[in-house]
């Protein structure tokens, strides 16, 4: 199962999300601790922000294994942002591994990365790419579920008037979520979806923790804010947990061993906004 880590704050290095943690992302794709299968080595991805140059992000996908990349290694300790995503992947067995299937993916300033699986999806595929404009299908360049979810959240935002907030983001997510997961009961899938989802502009974001399975079988998410977010070394700590507001992280599990790490609740979105301060939605779907 896939493992990630979503950032917004103060600029801080990628190395302090990607390596030098205790429980870093690279260390989740060699021995992940929340999951049945512990090895996420099909390939990684890093999208950052750098708004003083360009609204749309910047990323580093590869297909080899996060633990072996040097170059991941070298852009991680030089490489500041104060919006990042990670993720290391498991593809699904039985498909092919590139790098085009690697998150996160992004379309102009929105990047998205995903944890799980969306239920039936070769039976809706050809559903959902006919339920799609030009230009979310010309966004599509793989061939994962993520992806295509990806293009029906993009169809939301382009269309939506109320850029520019994490309502917009918000919004589209869930109705993504929403119409897929009804399309998927037209269907008739009987497959469940674990989806744990990601979505950023670079200024907001939102977080999503959410099955259609028994609860208890939800894949893990955890978030944790402060007033900023610092590695010594090895030893990772947020400053301020749960009072200051100019930090949040999400991820599959923790990254440090410090107090303030939280569980989401099943079928519940967290949701980031652009001065920092985090709140908890419940969803249904």
């Amino acid at each position: 199962m896939c493992r990630f880590v979503l950032y917004q704050g103060p600029p801080l290095a990628l190395g302090s999300l990607v390596v030098d943690p205790a429980n870093s992302i690279i260390k989740q794709s060699l021995r992940a601790r929340e999951t049945d299968d512990p090895l996420n080595g099909d390939g990684f991805g890093v999208a950052w922000y750098a708004p003083d140059m360009s609204a749309e992000p910047a990323t580093f996908r590869s297909f080899t294994p996060a633990w072996s990349n040097r170059n991941l290694l070298e852009l991680a300790r030089v490489t500041k942002s104060g919006c990042i995503l990670a993720h290391v992947r498991a593809a699904t067995p039985g498909l092919p591994i590139s790098e085009l299937d690697c998150h996160p993916f992004t379309a102009g300033p929105y990047s998205m990365m995903h944890n799980g699986d969306l239920g039936g999806f070769r039976q809706m595929r050809r559903q959902i790419i006919s339920g799609l404009s030009d230009r979310a299908f010309d966004a599509v360049h793989g061939g994962t579920d993520t992806e295509h979810l990806f293009a029906m959240v993009l169809d939301r935002l382009w269309s939506s008037s109320s850029r520019g907030s994490a309502e917009h983001l918000t919004d589209a997510l869930t109705s993504a979520v929403k119409d897929v997961l009804a399309l998927s009961r037209r269907v008739g899938v009987k497959d469940e979806s674990y989806l744990n989802i990601a979505l950023s502009d670079g200024n907001r974001s939102v977080a999503l923790r959410f099955t259609t399975a028994d609860p208890s079988h939800a894949s893990s998410l955890y978030f944790h804010t402060g007033r900023r977010y610092i590695c010594e070394g090895t030893v990772c700590r947020m400053v301020e947990p749960e009072h200051g507001q100019g930090t949040a992280i999400v991820c599959s599990e923790p990254l440090s061993d410090d107090p303030g790490w939280q569980k989401v609740p099943v079928n519940h979105l967290v949701v980031v906004h652009d001065d920092r301060t985090t709140e908890l939605r419940p969803i249904s779907a």
